[in-house]
């Protein structure tokens, strides 16, 4: 009975509080204007969200079937009649004295059963160090896009501490288990144990208190979200705890121990999955989503169908044990990051084991790549188009304009699409590219492709509050290079963050561009040019940042090649010169981003040290925090630089360095005719950078300087070098 209850809360208090709670969203992004919005019910539509907007005595009315509808209403008041924005990185809600009136009224139907939202390295390379004021934020973002599907694993470390402490195992058995908070991504999926940490038990405390909230505010909202189930996954401990459990180690191969997975046909499994979601059930309630990846980046230890379709069966039995109105769901990542050994026998298996609809699939990255073109539309299971489109938080303007205005739409109109029930987002990190994510959710509430030479000129007009001709050409040639989606799978790096190397490209910082870095300067010229004209919103600031970042981080590999010819030639004036030239643009960038919050160093690391309640677990969270988005892992770690980020702090604190370090290595050779020690200088900067890893140093956290005057003084510098 106690089980039932929770399960059946957050219903009860959505029915109630939904008028409420769609007034206080209101209040949060419109407190000056809140007043002249009116709240009402509507039914859903064939089961489906739907929203109306019209004026009525000089107010406008909001209608949803629930928070989040109510929400989508106020952001297509917003951004078609208002010509507003709310964004990550930049904001226009200047909203005219007299509200623009809706002459006919506006009725809205979704498509799609789900809007997903999230992916589980979100959760670390972008919201590691999030509190409660930054998840307000974007749970209201989730709301005015749409979103109707969160993932929602905050606090998952908690419910399994509880889980392993009623099962006997005490702190010193776990201390190897939990990851650092850095870490969790992957600590969930199974792919390592232990690093980061010792995980202090503050944080889980803090971090089950901040998932209440989400998922209380969710919910009210009208949001089912995605709850963890369990895996496989178990501490290292296990094995001495029960010496006869079938165990598996797996290592993921990236320079992490192995980790422990127990065999779906081991009774325990069963066991433990079902303690596992009565206690989340308890503590958290349920929506009855449970999300569970067997074999993320982990190959089964077999490709018979048989084995396949028979352990997946098992997973699915844990669940329904627990509830039984579980429904899996699960992404396709492996499909496509290891289709070398899933082929159609292998994923038909898989999927058919579990009964009818009670399996949904994440497309994952179908912008990139559509798995489900090549599964039957996932063997009539249920299925999500994903746009995948950031890996690793890395920072460059990328993405695949063209095709995500057409992909969705394209793919819900096809007759082998089968069971498409959702869209969503699934990036690895978010506060970025703003224009692809606006885009992406505009599909939200259509079932046709988006026309971007109409759907441009409104994203210029609500982010930059003008009809200029010339920024909207600017979007266009933006849509036809960085934005054009070619050649490549995700954004191009710049050399700038790579470990020093002759070569143009490193193996996680790989630098070729979708386009000619030419092709980029006139867009640059038409930004400059409306600064100059007065254009000041923020978007706009952020915009000519990025573009004016862009712009330097490309002009980096040239000027590599004029430093690695000139020392080849050994013509020590030459390589000096462009060295130097290559170390100030380094500190030009840094100044650059310094003006803009987005892309400073100082706030990751504050935020990640305000959540220490000693100063060893701020000096715990800030060592995360470094380690992420440099080495990844240890000194040897083989996935350094995957997260790299190009951050005012982290240029010139970090890679400058670096670069310094390689060069004096290089005039010293040039000087003295002798080759220069390659491989030591390899051993010696793994532990100069383990170093900095392990330092503790604050940096800025308030934006430094104007970030339209700078973009305009890098502008004017650099220019004419750059043809």
């Amino acid at each position: 009975m106690l089980l039932i209850m929770a399960t059946m809360l957050p219903f009860t208090i959505a029915a109630q509080l939904n008028t409420q709670a769609s007034k206080a969203l209101i209040q949060r992004v419109l407190p000056k204007h809140a007043t002249r919005f009116i709240v009402e019910a509507i039914a859903a539509e064939n089961g489906k969200d739907i929203f109306e907007v019209e004026s009525r005595a000089g107010k406008i009315v909001l209608r949803g079937n629930n928070g989040l509808s109510v929400a989508s209403a106020l952001y297509h008041y917003l951004t078609e009649y208002a010509h507003c924005q709310i964004t990550w990185n930049g904001t226009n809600l200047n909203l005219p004295a007299s509200l623009p009136v809706v002459k006919e009224k506006v009725r809205r139907a979704t498509p799609y059963t789900y809007r997903y939202y999230l992916n589980y390295c979100t959760f670390n390379y972008s919201m590691s160090w999030w509190d409660w004021d930054r998840w307000q934020k974007e749970i209201d973002w989730m709301a005015l896009h749409g979103i109707n599907m969160p993932l929602a694993i905050t606090g998952e470390e908690y419910t399994w501490y509880v889980v392993y402490k009623d099962m006997g195992f005490s702190d010193a058995e776990l201390k190897d288990f939990f990851s650092g908070p850095a870490y969790f991504g992957w600590f969930w999926m199974g792919n390592l144990d232990a690093w980061g940490g010792p995980l202090p038990l503050s944080w889980m405390k803090s971090h089950k208190v901040l998932q209440e909230k989400i998922l209380k505010r969710e919910r009210e909202l009208g949001m089912k979200p995605v709850l963890p189930a369990f895996t496989g996954h178990v501490p290292p401990a296990f094995k001495k705890k029960y010496p006869n459990a079938r165990l598996k180690a797996t290592n993921w191969t990236n320079g992490f121990a192995d980790t422990y997975i127990l065999d779906s046909e081991d009774p325990l499994f069963a066991e433990i999955g079902k303690k596992f979601l009565q206690k989340q059930t308890q503590l958290f309630g349920t929506d009855h989503l449970y999300s569970a990846d067997t074999f993320n980046e982990n190959e089964p230890p077999s490709d018979d169908p048989a084995f396949l379709g028979a352990l997946s069966a098992r997973v699915y039995e844990g669940m329904k044990q627990a509830d039984t109105a579980a429904t899996w769901v699960m992404q396709g990542w492996l499909f496509y990051s290891d289709r070398k050994f899933w082929k159609a026998p292998q994923i038909e298996a898989l999927l058919k084991a579990v009964p009818g609809d009670k399996m949904l699939l994440l497309d994952l990255a179908a912008e990139i790549e559509p798995v489900w073109k090549r599964t039957n539309a996932f063997y009539d299971k249920p299925w999500i188009w994903n746009m995948l489109h950031n890996f690793g938080g890395n920072v460059n303007m990328f993405g695949r304009m063209d095709g995500v205005a057409a992909g969705p739409a394209a793919a819900l109109n096809d007759k082998s699409s089968g069971k498409m029930w959702g869209i969503g987002l699934t990036m690895e990190a978010i506060e970025q590219n703003p224009v692809l994510y606006e885009l992406m959710m505009e599909h939200a509430w259509q079932t046709e492709p988006i026309i971007l030479d109409t759907w441009l000129p409104k994203y210029v007009l609500n982010r930059y509050a003008t009809n200029s001709n010339d920024l909207v050409n600017a979007w266009q040639i933006l849509r036809q290079t960085v934005y054009n989606g070619k050649d490549i799978r995700d954004g191009a790096e710049s050399i700038v963050t790579g470990r020093p190397t002759f070569d143009s490209t490193t193996v996680w910082t790989r630098t070729k561009l979708n386009y000619d870095r030419k092709d980029l300067l006139p867009a640059w010229d038409l930004f400059i040019q409306a600064a100059g004209k007065g254009i000041n919103t923020d978007g706009f600031r952020y915009d000519v940042v990025d573009i004016t970042r862009q712009v330097l981080a490309n002009y980096a590999g040239p000027l590599q090649k004029k430093w690695v010819t000139a020392y080849k030639e050994k013509d020590s004036a030459a390589f000096n010169k462009y060295s130097k030239a290559f170390l100030q643009l380094i500190s030009d960038m840094d100044v650059l981003l310094a003006t803009r919050k987005d892309f400073m160093l100082g706030p990751w690391i504050a935020s990640a040290r305000s959540h220490g309640t000693t100063p060893a677990e701020k000096a715990l969270y800030e060592q995360n925090a470094r380690d992420l988005i440099t080495l990844w892992g240890d000194a040897n770690s083989p996935l350094h630089e995957y997260s790299n980020r190009q951050w005012s702090g982290l240029l010139n604190d970090f890679y400058k360095p670096r670069w310094q370090q390689f060069f004096a290595l290089l005039q010293q050779s040039l000087r003295t005719g002798k080759e220069p020690d390659l491989q030591q200088f390899g051993d010696d900067i793994k532990q100069w950078e383990w170093k900095w890893v392990t330092t503790q140093k604050g940096f800025p956290v308030v934006p430094i300087g104007d970030a339209v005057k700078i973009s305009v003084k890098m502008y004017n510098k650099y220019r004419k070098e750059l043809e």
